[in-house]
């Protein structure tokens, strides 16, 4: 059984949902530059995965994100991110 959240807790809930879009614009910002460091094969692997999913949360074109990740094109998805800023 769940305890019900207190009013503290919704107002927390509340802002992180209003914030959604801004959050995953970080995220996403941030990928690109891990992305561009990254020298690690399995390391890039995981995050061109965190990429779609966040590109995906952000209502992203689906042909697009597919193609971005599939060519591992850092170009068009920093272009992306900066197109959903």
């Amino acid at each position: 059984m769940t305890k019900p959240t207190t009013p503290y807790q919704r107002g927390v809930i509340k802002r992180y949902y209003e914030n959604k879009d801004n959050l995953m614009a970080q995220k996403l910002s941030e990928i690109v530059s891990d992305l561009y460091l990254c020298e690690d094969p399995k390391k890039a692997g995981r995050l061109w995965k965190s990429a779609a999913t966040a590109l995906k949360n952000m209502k992203a074109p689906p042909k697009k994100v597919e193609r971005c990740v599939k060519e591992r094109d850092l170009q068009l998805l920093a272009k992306m991110v900066g197109d959903l800023f």
